[in-house]
């Protein structure tokens, strides 16, 4: 039977169990394919010379651990519902007050995919002058927008099961594994792992620049899992494929930083010259996933605020506008676009995963989520509890990120919003004479 384009279902309208494909092996393939790429290695070099390589090792594993847990039951969420990223957050923020984090996540999606066609045609470009002595960007900007977009108009089904599933994650398994080889015999591990950290960075800070790569997917995850088959699965697939893939990668990006001089500008070009650069060349056309992702979650976030509009069509607008974006703005330094993220999204879905896990008990009526009128109208569209619960989690994001850098500032946001969620729930409670 022909496989439909999942692009079709509306945000707002639940994915009906016989049309969910996505097993176990589905989502492992999906979000180890999500979790290795060139941008993730960037990240990983940012982490030296400021933290030493085995401070910077354990940042990358204390943080993949919080990330992936964190993202594997915000994906339980899109199963549970069978709903969009944004429309599952209804129920917690209101019909109206939903609207907050659409916009913030399409903003941040544009950012994400924007860099992700960056770094594409920064190594492309990088790889063609090494080999060939050829530069074009405006080509390569050009080519992998064009790429991202026609993946995120075909939707994720089409692309997790007529290309990761079938041959492109062995490829992405066999450049990674390139790079990791030449990487151990050509560098000598020990005398890097035995450098100093220059104290650049805080190692509560790393943890958090770790933790920022799998929250940046948090708002988009359920837009992919609501097509699983069952929550076991989900969380499965994603806790393990996505946390490998974080692990090696930021690993990965760390050693060949700090062996290139330190930081992500020389990464590239290092990375170019492993192995006569075949296996940049496979990751790099794994990368393209992660565009994909992002220029689609953007058209269903959208579509969420606007019903009426067709998400391939915003999924078409939205790859334009992030090639636009690539071909004016510079790479430079992202460190505090990311830690600006966890800020936002950490403190949001602890008040979700409060919400959903713990008050709702994984129950969630579908049919009322469009529905201003029904349970979770709530004040004229609004949560007001979860609000303040979201808002007293960035403050303690900051104030954390401020006064006490070195505890770190993503788990304590996120433990504080939802805390504070729960204590407004049962406050509220107490007070309606039963």
């Amino acid at each position: 039977m022909q496989e439909e384009n999942t692009s079709t279902y509306a945000p707002l309208v639940p994915v009906p169990s016989e049309r969910r494909a996505f097993g176990t092996r589905d989502a492992f393939a999906l979000w180890f394919s999500l979790g290795i790429g060139l941008l993730v290695a960037q990240a990983g070099a940012l982490l030296v010379p400021g933290l030493s390589l085995p401070h910077a090792f354990a940042a990358i594993a204390i943080g993949t651990a919080i990330g992936v847990v964190l993202l594997a039951l915000a994906g339980v969420v899109g199963t549970d519902t069978g709903l969009a990223a944004m429309s599952s957050l209804r129920p917690t923020l209101g019909v109206r007050g939903v609207s907050v984090p659409a916009v913030l996540n399409a903003v941040q999606l544009v950012g994400w995919g924007s860099f992700e066609i960056i770094v594409m045609r920064d190594s492309a470009d990088a790889l063609a002058n090494q080999s060939f002595h050829l530069s074009m960007p405006l080509v390569w900007t050009l080519l992998f927008g064009a790429l991202a977009t026609l993946l995120a108009v075909s939707g994720p089904l089409s692309f997790v099961r007529r290309f990761l599933r079938t041959w492109g994650i062995w490829l992405l398994l066999g450049g990674a594994g390139w790079l990791t080889w030449n990487l151990l015999s050509k560098h000598d591990l020990a005398a890097l792992m035995a450098r100093p950290g220059t104290g650049e960075m805080a190692f509560g800070a790393g943890i958090d620049l770790v933790v920022a790569m799998p929250l940046s997917w948090l708002p988009l995850i359920a837009d992919y899992t609501r097509f699983g088959r069952s929550a076991g699965g989900t969380f499965r697939g994603t806790l393990l494929g996505y946390g490998i893939a974080n692990l090696w990668f930021y690993a990965l990006g760390a050693v060949y930083g700090l062996a290139a001089g330190g930081g992500d500008t020389l990464l590239t070009v290092a990375l170019a010259q492993a192995g006569g650069g075949v296996a940049l060349l496979l990751i790099l056309i794994d990368e393209i996933d992660n565009a994909f992702a992002d220029i689609h979650s953007a058209a269903v976030s959208t579509g969420t605020l606007w019903a009426r509009a067709s998400v391939p069509m915003l999924s078409a607008a939205y790859g334009a506008l992030c090639t636009l974006v690539a071909l004016v703005v510079a790479m430079g330094k992202y460190q505090n676009f990311l830690l600006l993220i966890g800020s936002v999204f950490a403190p949001l879905f602890g008040v979700v995963l409060a919400d959903h896990f713990i008050v709702r008990k994984r129950r969630v009526d579908a049919a009322e989520v469009g529905r201003l009128d029904g349970r979770y109208g709530y004040s004229g569209g609004w949560h007001v509890s979860a609000f303040i619960a979201w808002a007293v989690g960035i403050a303690a994001y900051h104030a954390i990120n401020e006064w006490l850098p070195n505890l770190g500032a993503t788990l304590p946001a996120l433990a504080l919003g939802a805390l504070c969620y729960l204590l407004l729930v049962s406050t509220r409670r107490a007070a309606v004479p039963s």
